[in-house]
């Protein structure tokens, strides 16, 4: 798939000479085109003189990276050892079923991508899931429910 640069190409122009702006750069073309397209990569390395393989290693560190195109919302579901036992894996399984979506990959309306996640660091809370960048706690899926249905009207 052909993807447009022109919002990369301003971006780049924007942190052009300046230090340490590698991973500001990657966030903002990732929220312009919701991943790094690999076309972008390449443009980067090109015009700010970096390795592609350094880039790929930024980019593979850290999971808030994608390189693949998701879902419009993110649906994080905390999988670490309280919010399991508390019915993390059934709010995962009901997710992947409900949505249709595989883990990794976007639903087929584009609307949502569904991430098993190993700790978000809150086990007063279990089960724990995080959509975008809002925190939800003590969910069940009657609570995954009304969500799907908050998130699918949301713009």
């Amino acid at each position: 798939m052909k993807v447009n640069l022109a919002a990369a190409k301003k971006l780049i122009k924007k942190y052009r000479n300046k230090k340490g702006v590698l991973i500001p750069l990657l966030q903002e073309i990732q929220a312009a085109y919701g991943y790094v397209p690999g076309s972008a990569i390449d443009l980067v390395s090109k015009e700010l003189s970096i390795y592609p393989v350094d880039i790929y290693g930024i980019l593979t560190f850290y999971a808030q990276f994608y390189l693949t195109p998701q879902g419009r919302h993110i649906i994080k579901v905390c999988q670490g050892t309280a919010c399991h036992v508390m019915g993390g894996k059934e709010l995962l399984d009901y997710m992947t079923d409900t949505l249709g979506a595989r883990e990794g990959k976007p639903t087929k309306d584009g609307m949502f991508s569904v991430e098993r996640v190993a700790c978000l660091g809150c086990c007063g809370m279990a089960p724990a899931v995080v959509i975008d960048h809002d925190f939800y706690g003590r969910c069940t899926i009657r609570t995954m429910k009304e969500l799907v249905k908050k998130y699918r009207t949301k713009k």
